[in-house]
């Protein structure tokens, strides 16, 4: 009789599917409290906050059945632990997204690029400012500023709070009117903004197609998000899927073969720039020139290399401080034969300008905010002079390019010879686009996967509400059952709960089953949301 009656019972299990669950409500409350396995009378007395309260039971044997219980129990405490993870999923239900603010040699010219240029030590400090100055709309952010871009990467639950709070930064540190600074400008949020970071780090959005030294400097912005700690989980990860897609492009595709750098493309526009002869009395190659190099960090690494390649090897190479320059010209002599000598200005520009009176080609490369050569430093010179510029900020005052005996060039200037090589690369292009959409899907798959985990929480504990209200509405038919059936129950239920559940928990936990928004079709976290009103 008791196993047809237990039968019997593994109906109540099934109200479950239809039965409404009223969140918030004083009986959701007290259910959560409840469980229908039997209890000896000693464990009926339970400590909610500081007082004692006893619940009413039947007896049955030596054991007794949770047989009623008030409606209106007060919460226990919550200790400290129980909060935070109560905050954490609080802010879980609205997930990150990812966006970019920024500009770039797209559409900004260089005179407005400068304005946002920030020295990579000071990377780490403007993300953190970014994110204390945004009243939270902004959770984290990462900075990417070099001679072409400056652009501003964050991770936001907000699109237009995040948009304006960046935009607002921007334009407090450039001083230009929003107006103006619009007009340069380009925002990017979601799969536009992932997209374009893994474009950026592969070399396909760079001045020069392939160039591999923006991998480089995607590779220390990802490492000062991280050290940081502005960053954060989100904008750390796609920084990180970036660097991950410039690496796998570049290594299963010809993008970089033959590719060239800023710094061998200022080197290409200066032969060719000689050989049209753009200036009366200078030589017709660079092997002929007296080539003077102010700056000692990457960028000029970059141009020695490709000069010494082509044959160029004998150099004057200014630097404010000796050692560093010195080193890098002993390497070069030992590696290419270079005939480099070097002089210290210890912040003295007026030596720079001292030494090179008698040169025909100057390339500047220097991390100073100010120009290292005006106008009005070279009114007096007579000899030819090309001034070749790849600093952002300029060291170079575009007002030098008025004078008769001086022709100046920017990184600006750079665009002829990057059209040049471009065209020799557009069907690797495709070939990387194709890789870095796998890249960028991988990535947002991964992010979707986030904002499933509290959905997935929320679908459990209400399943498991609705099963404890359903062995409590069904408490007196079971009054009857021994220890054995009761537990029995007790597992057949749960049992069917998790079979139930099975199903839309895998389809939010398969990043595979993403489907793109733009179908005009609801993901299977929307969908899940919709079906159970979590």
């Amino acid at each position: 009789m008791k196993l047809l009656f237990l039968i019997a019972n593994v109906s109540i299990v099934s109200a479950l599917v239809v039965t409404p669950f009223q969140t918030g409500s004083s009986r959701t409350s007290s259910l959560v409290q409840v469980s229908a396995v039997a209890v000896t009378k000693e464990e009926s007395v339970q400590k909610i906050g500081k007082k004692e309260t006893s619940l009413p039971l039947s007896r049955k044997g030596e054991k007794v059945i949770l047989s009623d219980v008030p409606q209106h129990l007060p919460w226990p405490e919550e200790d400290d632990s129980e909060m935070k993870r109560q905050k954490r999923m609080a802010n879980a239900e609205r997930a990150l997204d990812v966006f970019v603010v920024g500009l770039s040699h797209h559409k900004a010219a260089v005179e407005t690029r400068e304005k946002l240029a920030i020295p990579e030590a000071e990377w780490e400090e403007a993300a953190r400012d970014i994110v204390s100055s945004s009243d939270g709309a902004i959770d984290e952010a990462a900075v990417l500023s070099t001679c072409n871009r400056f652009e501003l990467y964050f991770s936001a639950k907000d699109a237009r709070a995040g948009l304006a709070a960046a935009s607002k930064y921007l334009q407090e540190r450039s001083k230009l009117p929003m107006s103006t600074l619009r007009e340069s400008l380009f925002m990017l949020s979601s799969d536009h903004a992932s997209h374009h970071a893994l474009r950026v780090a592969a070399g396909l959005d760079s001045l020069v197609v392939g160039e591999g030294q923006i991998l480089s400097q995607m590779k220390q912005c990802y490492y000062h998000a991280t050290a940081s700690g502005a960053g954060g989980k989100v904008t750390t990860r796609l920084l990180n899927a970036a660097v991950a897609a410039g690496k796998r492009a570049r290594d299963e595709t010809d993008i970089a073969k033959g590719a060239v750098s800023i710094s061998s493309a200022a080197y290409e526009l200066a032969e060719d720039r000689l050989k049209a002869q753009a200036l009366n009395g200078l030589p017709l190659t660079l092997k002929d020139a007296k080539i003077t190099i102010v700056g000692a960090g990457t960028m000029t690494r970059l141009l020695l290399t490709h000069m010494a390649s082509h044959g160029v090897t004998k150099f004057t190479l200014i630097n404010r401080s000796e050692p560093r320059a010195r080193e890098m010209a002993d390497e070069f002599a030992e590696s290419h034969g270079c005939e480099i000598q070097v002089i210290a200005t210890h912040g003295d520009n007026n030596v720079i300008r001292e030494h090179t009176k008698d040169a025909h080609v100057v390339f500047t490369s220097t991390s100073s905010d100010s120009f290292v050569f005006a106008k009005e430093h070279l009114t007096d010179r007579t000899n030819p002079l090309m001034l070749v510029d790849i600093s952002v900020p300029r060291n170079v005052d575009p007002a030098c390019d008025e004078l008769d005996s001086v022709v100046a060039y920017d990184v600006d200037s750079l665009k002829a010879v990057v059209d040049r090589n471009t065209a020799k690369r557009k069907r690797e292009i495709v070939q990387a686009e194709i890789l870095l959409e796998e890249e960028k899907r991988a990535f947002r798959g991964w992010l979707d996967s986030l904002s499933a985990v509290p959905a997935i929480t929320k679908l459990q504990k209400k399943a498991e509400a609705l099963r404890l209200a359903e062995m409590k509405r069904h408490n007196a038919k079971l009054q009857h059952l021994s220890p054995r059936e009761i537990e029995a129950v007790e597992r057949l239920s749960r049992g069917i709960v998790s079979k139930l559940l099975h199903g839309p928990m895998s389809a939010l936990r398969d990043n595979k089953q993403r489907t793109d928004n733009k179908q005009g079709v609801a993901t299977p976290l929307r969908l899940v949301k919709n079906m159970f009103n979590l």
